[in-house]
């Protein structure tokens, strides 16, 4: 019964559909003698054609045309039609409603054979306009669907980004008849059109990256861009490019929903200021040039002059050379400024739908809260290197939780797992990809751990190997046994030499030890960068009074010559390795020496682990069971590649203490993101020439 409701109100509305089709070009018969300024619509009345009343001014057709289709949106509507369907639907509909009427009736008035009556009306503006009317009204009036994944955004940015790149191809290539290119070109048209195919091509392709990514400003942007194209060629000769522009236009406005992306609200104004700057830089180039020039010009030089002259250039109305400027200088001037103009107008888009210019903040308040969050729940031994300087923090909704993160080069680098109760972490995360996707920033969570996969996997994150972490039980570590007996000969070598250790926390470190153990710390480093962003930190004395332990190596005379740092994990009573400078003439085993001094004093102090260095790809470069193809063609790259970052070192020094090993994982959204998220992540570890720093 349902099903036959269903259908008989189909029926019914496609029956109201057509008499107001009908009713449309009675209407227009009825008001034919109206006069109204501007051009006419030829063959809207085709029956009278012989006495040449076939025309009606644009205005009224527009506007009969436009209460109809809102008409048939509204039907479309009450029929349950979604936005794109209704669109969709009214303008095959509507278009071949007049499609065969006008055929008909061209073949009834000219008494012509049935295929060229048809073949001209396949060309009239008053068969494409009411479609596209009827159209855009089914794509405004329509029902919104809202999809969990919705692909619509991709493919109306590929559909932009054909018609851009066809309008580039058509400005680019020579001219030929009767091709697709000519018939969706402006080459018909005047130069200023003509000069403008491959510019909007390139802005409509720039438009279509902003479009796949949701943007709200690129959807803006590219229905300007759509629809000045359709004019363009509806008023200099009616032709297919007028369709084309049209439809993916009303595709765009029936999916606007999708494009929720907000853009960067701080860049409007500085996006402002640079455009005075531009024109200004424009016009001034212009008027240099032109008195630098002045001989070739046929009237004397004259600020109005200037800048009547470099006006028309940069509006395009001199493309074919001026008439106030002589040989090759009258040629080339006007290109020149239009196509500064153009580069302009072309850096200003990029810029204005960037992603999000990110800005480094770390209020008191916020720091004061992530540090007695991580004291509080701070469980996982990458937990205290997020209270570095240069990240910023991300709470949830009630502050209970936060994450630490930092953007470079647009990918939002998140530093390890997040901190708080683990019944936060849904909201949390679900938040922060919101925040980041809104933003238009790829999300990389570097060192994650096994423990949140699932977690990140229900927000459509991907989880890949990326190294391992050496963690020393300190209650079972000893040094009996013939596989260790080389770090065991280290420790006895360096104590019968008279080295002893000292630990102390930061409050208990005067001025002049602190002087000493920074000037280590850079002597160590040398020219090279200070490295680490996940896990190390940022400065010797970022953690105070309990929440650091530095162990220090003192040579028979009492002179530090090198040392341990490690942040507090007091959560789970562990003790995490950010740093191990020494001096270059300690003896070999000399941080082998230090580290067994350090199990020790854990022991004594109730510490239950001991956190040592992440060794990257450890599984690949040491592997211990068979590996697959994947994983071999890995292992071969990084064999190749560790001469150059020495990937090896610190899995062979770790695999001395014969560790337990934590697997740390990079979490990215897309896998065709992973290249530049290998290069932010680098440049955030210092490990390119680049620094990576953001814009603040």
């Amino acid at each position: 019964m349902r099903r036959a409701l269903r259908a008989a109100s189909i029926g019914g509305g496609l029956l109201v559909a057509l008499g107001l089709a009908v009713s449309a070009t009675g209407l227009l018969y009825a008001l034919r003698g109206t006069s109204l300024p501007g051009p006419v619509v030829r063959d809207a009345l085709p029956l009278d054609e012989l006495p040449r009343h076939d025309a009606v001014p644009l205005l009224l057709f527009v506007a009969i045309w436009a209460l109809v289709g809102l008409i048939l949106g509204g039907i479309a509507r009450a029929l349950r039609a979604e936005r794109l369907t209704g669109a969709v639907l009214l303008a095959l509909g509507v278009w071949g409603w007049t499609y065969a009427s006008v055929g008909v009736s061209l073949l009834v008035v000219r008494q012509i054979p049935a295929h060229d009556a048809f073949r001209i009306a396949a060309h009239l503006r008053a068969v494409y306009v009411p479609a596209a009317l009827s159209g855009l009204a089914g794509a405004l009036v329509g029902r919104r669907r809202s999809v969990a994944q919705d692909r619509s955004p991709l493919l109306l940015a590929a559909l932009v980004a054909a018609t851009g790149a066809i309008s580039v191809l058509d400005g680019v290539l020579p001219a030929r008849p009767h091709t697709l290119l000519a018939e969706l070109s402006l080459a018909r048209v005047t130069p200023v059109a003509s000069a403008l195919v491959a510019p909007l091509g390139l802005a409509l392709i720039v438009v279509a990256r902003g479009l796949a990514r949701r943007k709200r400003r690129a959807y803006r942007v590219g229905l300007i861009l759509l629809v000045g194209l359709a004019v363009l060629h509806e008023a200099h000769g009616f032709d297919y490019g007028a369709v084309v522009a049209a439809l993916v236009a009303v595709l765009l406005v029936a999916r606007r929903h999708v494009f929720d992306a907000p853009g960067d609200a701080a860049a409007s104004p500085r996006l402002a200021l640079r455009a005075v700057g531009l024109v200004a830089a424009v016009y001034a180039y212009g008027m240099v040039v032109l008195w630098i020039n002045r001989i070739e010009a046929d009237q004397p030089f004259t600020l109005r002059f200037s800048l009547s002259e470099t006006t028309r250039a940069l509006a395009g109305l001199s493309l074919g050379g001026s008439s106030h400027l002589a040989d090759d200088f009258g040629a080339w001037f006007p290109i020149s400024v239009f196509t500064a103009g153009l580069a302009a107008v072309a850096w200003l888009l990029v810029s204005w739908l960037a992603p999000w210019r990110y800005r480094l903040a770390q209020e008191a308040r916020e720091r004061e809260l992530a540090g007695s969050l991580v004291g509080s729940w701070g469980k996982d031994t990458l937990a205290p290197f997020v209270l570095r300087a240069d990240k910023s923090y991300f709470f949830s909704a009630n502050e209970q939780a936060f994450l630490a993160y930092r953007v470079v080069h647009s990918v939002a680098i998140v530093s390890g797992d997040p901190i708080g109760p683990p019944d936060e972490f849904d909201e949390l995360v679900d938040r922060f990809v919101r925040f980041s996707r809104a933003r238009d920033w790829r999300i990389a969570i570097l060192g994650a751990s096994d423990r949140l996969l699932q977690v990140y996997a229900g927000y459509g994150l991907h989880a890949l190997y990326h190294g391992d972490e050496a963690v020393l039980d300190v209650a079972s570590f000893s040094l009996e046994g013939r596989p260790i007996r080389k770090v065991r000969q280290s420790v006895s070598r360096l104590r019968q030499a008279g080295y002893r250790a000292e630990v102390l926390h930061p409050g208990e470190i005067d001025p002049e030890l602190r002087g000493r153990l920074e000037a280590i710390a850079r002597d160590w480093r040398g020219a090279e960068p200070a490295r680490g962003f996940v896990m190390a930190l940022d400065a010797l004395f970022r953690l105070e009074d309990e929440d650091a332990v530095f162990v220090l190596g003192r040579d028979p005379d009492g002179v530090p010559m090198g040392f341990l740092h490690f942040a507090v994990v007091r959560p789970c009573a562990a003790l995490s390795l950010s740093s191990m400078p020494r001096l270059r003439a300690t003896p070999n085993g000399f941080n082998e020496w230090l580290i067994c001094e350090t199990v020790e004093w854990a022991r004594v102090h109730g510490y239950r682990r001991l956190s040592l260095n992440f060794a990257p790809f450890a599984a690949l470069l040491a592997p211990e069971a068979e590996l697959d193809g994947l994983q071999k063609l890995e292992r071969r790259a990084l064999l190749a590649l560790k001469g150059r970052f020495q990937l090896d070192n610190l899995l062979l020094f770790n695999r001395k203490f014969f560790p337990s090993w934590q697997r740390r994982f990079v979490v990215y959204e897309r896998r065709r993101d992973l290249p530049r998220i290998g290069i932010a992540a680098l440049a955030a570890e210092a490990y390119l020439p680049f620094s990576g720093k953001d814009r603040v």
